[in-house]
């Protein structure tokens, strides 16, 4: 015969927001193990170590989960290889795979990662295993299912892009301060329209960083630093390392 031992101390609620989130979390495991680890699948372009190269994690040793597709097509994309094609990954060879390279800090991007709904449950199993984990996306998906734990880094679509009326701005409320905002600017005219956004939706006090990024080969960083600096913003200024040290060689 089962004994119960009577409980003790006050009762959680609802309204306590941390155990409601750990509730929905544990709920989430379950119905995700119910389907099976081993058919949860994610098509995948690729999964490599090597050196954060942009955000506020620049230079620090990184897993990138490259997931396939994409619905947007801006006229300056590095990534083209990864709209179409890959491979399907169950979400445990996926975690095996992460596992192997020992590092403490996972990036998963794409193409847009958001466009496949696993995605969801991967950024959670990741977090779930003590991984650091950030999102790189474009900013055109819905960010509000994504696991509190993620450092999302949303870009924000300039002109210049191709792809400015896709931003979906109903996102901007639902930034986190763990979260990051970013801007690729091909011109002068991108880098007013960004400076507008960033004032418009108080952008640097919603998120840890504003990050302002110059495209290669079509704006000066030189041009883009000295405007930051004159015009005092509040943003951090990047050049994609990766792109110094390999020249944007895929898979590094």
């Amino acid at each position: 015969m089962l004994e119960c031992t009577p409980f003790r101390g006050s009762i959680p609620t609802l309204n306590d927001s941390a155990l409601f989130r750990a509730v929905i979390r544990i709920h989430h495991h379950i119905r995700i193990r119910r389907r099976s680890g081993a058919t949860v699948e994610l098509r995948i372009t690729e999964i490599f170590h090597s050196l954060q190269g942009e955000a506020r994690s620049v230079g620090r040793p990184t897993v990138f989960v490259r997931l396939t597709g994409c619905p947007q097509r801006c006229v300056w994309c590095d990534t083209e290889y990864a709209f179409q094609g890959g491979q399907k990954w169950s979400l445990d060879d996926i975690l095996e795979t992460v596992d192997g390279y020992g590092a403490g800090y996972v990036t998963v991007t794409g193409g847009e990662p958001l466009a496949q709904p696993n995605c969801l449950p991967l950024l959670t199993l990741l977090c779930d295993r003590g991984y650091e984990v950030s999102l790189e996306t474009g900013g055109a998906m819905d960010i509000a299912a994504v696991d509190e734990r993620v450092s999302v880094v949303m870009d924000l679509k300039a002109p210049g892009s191709g792809e400015q009326h896709n931003n979906r701005l109903e996102n901007i409320p639902l930034l986190r301060p763990n979260h990051q905002v970013k801007f690729v600017l091909a011109d002068r005219r991108d880098y007013d329209w960004a400076r507008f956004m960033l004032d418009q939706h108080q952008l640097a006090r919603r998120v840890s960083d504003v990050l302002f990024s110059p495209v290669q080969g079509q704006l000066a960083p030189t041009d883009l630093a000295d405007w930051i600096v004159r015009d005092r913003l509040p943003v951090r200024f990047q050049i994609q390392l990766h792109k110094l040290l390999w020249n944007d060689a895929q898979g590094r």
